[in-house]
């Protein structure tokens, strides 16, 4: 079973020793290299959701519900990430930024990558990407951080016109309960 409190310091430890993503890759890559175990752990995944399992200015550990059919618009995290998805799959699309006519920052797609069960994926500081489940199910992602996830001012584009916003972690929340309320989990 996957021990929640040696996880977080098997990722203390590997950002002590690398401060990018490349050792905190390898513990993601382990841990979501046995879903039972991290399911056996966490818990299985019943509604959609992020809950913080870690956080401190360095690092961050979120565990990411990601209900059926839900898409998070683009948005960067300014800080390196790691995803592990330990049950579905998530589908990512990567976007560069490109400057409008009117001079504000918009986006277009780079390319894309599919994240199934027991696949791990490192995330550049300066990466924009936008999340979907494909899936009639919720999937489970276990997401490392290089610094405080939820306390770093960032940037999201809006899905309509693709023009930077200031990131709304309280808009990204209620994507998660709209999520919850259209499936009917409790």
């Amino acid at each position: 079973m996957l021990d929640l409190e040696r996880f977080i310091a098997d990722c203390r430890a590997a950002l002590t020793e690398d401060a990018s993503h490349r050792a905190v890759c390898e513990v993601v890559a382990r841990a979501v290299s046995d879903p039972a175990a991290v399911i056996r752990a966490l818990g299985e995944p019943k509604r959609a959701g992020m809950t913080p399992l870690y956080r401190s200015s360095d690092l961050t550990i979120v565990d990411f519900h990601w209900g059926p059919s839900m898409t998070l618009m683009p948005h960067d995290h300014r800080m390196w990430g790691v995803i592990g998805v330990y049950t579905g799959r998530e589908d990512n699309i990567f976007w560069r930024r490109i400057d409008s006519e009117a001079g504000a920052t918009k986006v277009e797609a780079a390319g894309a990558k599919a994240i199934c069960a027991k696949d791990t994926e490192p995330l550049g500081r300066d990466i924009v990407h936008s999340v979907t489940n494909p899936l009639p199910r919720i999937t489970g992602a276990l997401q490392v951080y290089g610094g405080d996830f939820f306390g770093t001012a960032r940037s999201e584009w809006d899905p309509e016109t693709l023009r930077e916003r200031p990131f709304d972690l309280e808009r990204a929340r209620r994507l998660f309960e709209e999520a919850n309320t259209r499936y009917g989990f409790t």
